[in-house]
């Protein structure tokens, strides 16, 4: 997630200050990815450094205002037009145990994955009720339109999720027969072929 980029797209629609850049970030993705102050002050310090937000005077209140430069609408555009980068995906911590627990002495993998596709399907449906939700209030302006690609996102995800454990079942379930019907032959202790019992000697008449 890029806050960083999240920020300038705000700051385009005109000068904000940094609270008000974090209520409007978590209104237009249901906050869904919350922020705290620091971490806005602390990207907007970044920004400003890499000349791409300017502080801007102060509202009636006595707001620090940012303002975004001729470079960060560069860099904005540059990042709306740049697809992005699937190449170095992030780490995935469900992959990462499924991966561990194959084999894992005393895990029962089957266990694991029964216990997150529970946890998904009850994402996904709570997911579904919150799109429901909005939909009910009829969308009117781009905060709600916004709030329902984001979660229509995580049902989209959470769908593929339960598809991929139900696939790893399966798998498992094949290989567990594979190995029943199968077995692998049993190897000598020392990796090699017995030697021939040497032929008795024979005896002179």
């Amino acid at each position: 997630m890029s806050i960083r980029h999240g920020l300038l797209a705000l700051l385009e629609r005109g000068p904000r200050y940094g609270s008000q850049l974090r209520t409007e970030f978590e209104s237009r993705t249901g906050s869904t990815w919350p922020l705290n102050v620091g971490q806005v002050y602390t990207t907007l310090s970044r920004l400003e450094r890499d000349g791409m937000v300017v502080q801007d005077g102060e509202d009636d209140q006595g707001h620090a205002l940012y303002s975004i430069t001729d470079d960060g609408r560069t860099e904005l555009r540059n990042w709306f037009e740049t697809p992005v980068d699937r190449s170095s995906p992030p780490r995935d911590e469900l992959a990462i145990k499924l991966a561990m627990a194959v084999g894992a002495p005393g895990v029962d993998i089957r266990a694991v994955i029964q216990s997150q596709r529970h946890h998904t399907v009850k994402a996904m449906q709570d997911y579904t009720r919150l799109k429901a939700q909005a939909l009910a209030d009829v969308p009117g302006n781009r905060d709600e339109v916004a709030w329902l690609l984001v979660v229509e996102q995580l049902i989209f995800q959470a769908e593929a999720e339960a598809r991929w454990l139900d696939h790893c079942e399966a798998r498992l379930v094949r290989l567990a027969e594979a190995s029943v019907t199968d077995p692998e032959p049993e190897a000598h202790t020392t990796g090699r072929t017995p030697a021939r019992t040497p032929a008795r000697p024979r005896t002179r008449r």
